[in-house]
């Protein structure tokens, strides 16, 4: 048990750091061309603002929503009871999966060969090491050891965290790009940014619901059997009356 914790926790410490190395600027920027590409407008082509917003459309879809979707179908599925029913969650999370990862790589490529890449600054740096990660994460998934397996605890954990990290600093860099686009355009990304606190607050909920779903559940199938114990208890425990009436015999 020590030793799971010890590799949960360097795995997370690792991941930490290596966002840590991105987001770091590097000695080669000074200040004044920080302060200079920030306050330099950019201008925008009809073109060039169509591909923003297909990027900012695909990676939305992929990391803020198709990739929380399929964390919670899988979720969902461990309080299911028909294994029908957890097939299909199975496969519908596999779909999501895989959707969007095609939905990132179609933006990774979008981004790549259309925009500034110097990768000096937040965004495309955490940008850059999602592509990494979004795209390890079926290949994590692909490898699943079977159950029983010695190694499936492992895999397990580090499926889970990888899966909600994406999900988590998707979200995160989703918000950071708005605030880059308003900054260099000059055009309120409010909107859109409040459009997508409401997305994140809905799958919030509902992630918190169904992870305590099971248990409402479970309380009202005990609260009804305690009930119909009950009323069986009270059934049995009724007292009739006596019968006082003397039998006449007639004697012939």
């Amino acid at each position: 048990m020590l030793q799971f914790k010890r590799k949960r926790l360097l795995l997370a410490s690792a991941g930490c750091v290596a966002l840590m190395l991105l987001i770091t600027p590097t000695h080669g920027d000074s200040d004044s061309e920080q302060s200079y590409k920030m306050a330099r407008p950019l201008e925008l082509t009809p073109k060039l603002s169509l591909l923003l917003k297909l990027h900012a459309i695909l990676l939305w879809s992929s990391v803020a929503f198709l990739m929380p979707v399929g964390v919670l179908l899988i979720r969902v599925s461990a309080n299911v009871k028909s294994a029908s029913t957890v097939r299909l969650l199975f496969y519908c999370h596999v779909a999501s999966q895989v959707v969007a990862v095609v939905l990132a790589t179609a933006g990774a490529v979008l981004s790549i060969s259309n925009f500034e890449n110097a990768f000096d600054n937040t965004h495309q740096r955490v940008g850059l090491a999602l592509y990494a990660f979004i795209w390890l994460q079926p290949l994590v998934g692909f490898l699943r050891p079977d159950r029983g397996a010695s190694a499936r605890g492992a895999w397990y954990l580090a499926h889970w965290l990888l899966g909600v990290g994406v999900c988590v600093v998707g979200v995160a860099n989703v918000y950071v790009g708005l605030h880059t686009y308003q900054e260099r355009t000059g055009r309120s990304a409010r909107p859109w940014t409040l459009l997508l606190t409401v997305e994140v607050a809905a799958l919030a909920f509902v992630y918190l619901v169904q992870d305590r779903w099971s248990y409402v559940l479970r309380q009202r199938e005990e609260a009804a059997a305690a009930a119909a114990l009950g009323d069986g208890r009270s059934q049995g425990s009724t007292m009739y009356p006596a019968n006082d009436h003397k039998e006449v015999v007639v004697v012939p």
